[in-house]
């Protein structure tokens, strides 16, 4: 009776720990992932290069939400005691300051980028230089 109670003892305590932990070294990883063939180009480079930067700035979106978190909103209309429209939103806003590429690399029609970022590097770095908003309206188009 002794080692029943015992074993569902250690069970239970074995249940009580989290499936996962922040590792030691504070250091967290991102991937950003890019079509080639969707991306606006004249030639094939083009396309590689779009997908190259486009799969960096989904990389920094991904860190962005692991250490600032998603913000979520969320809207149902009512009219005459029936649903009528629903809608939900998801937004991300912060500044990833000393992250670094790992590896960058085309798979299939897509392109991968793989960023790390040292937490406490970046804390070093949070009062070196201003931020400023990137203007919605009149942005001029580039080839990247």
């Amino acid at each position: 009776m002794r080692i029943w109670f015992l074993g569902a003892f250690l069970l239970g305590l074995v249940g009580c720990q989290p499936l996962t932990t922040m590792r030691a070294d504070d250091i967290i990883t991102a991937v950003g992932y890019a079509p080639i063939s969707e991306q606006r180009g004249r030639t094939e480079e083009e396309k590689k290069i779009r997908a190259m930067r486009a799969s960096k700035v989904d990389a920094y979106r991904e860190l962005t939400e692991q250490v600032y978190g998603l913000r979520i909103s969320g809207r149902a209309d009512l009219a005459d005691q029936q649903l009528g429209v629903e809608n939900t939103s998801g937004a991300v806003d912060g500044v990833i300051r000393g992250a670094e590429v790992i590896r960058s690399y085309p798979v299939g029609d897509s392109y991968v980028t793989e960023l790390k970022l040292d937490l406490r590097k970046m804390e070093k770095m949070k009062n070196h230089g201003e931020v400023f908003e990137v203007p919605e309206k009149n942005q001029r188009q580039t080839l990247f």
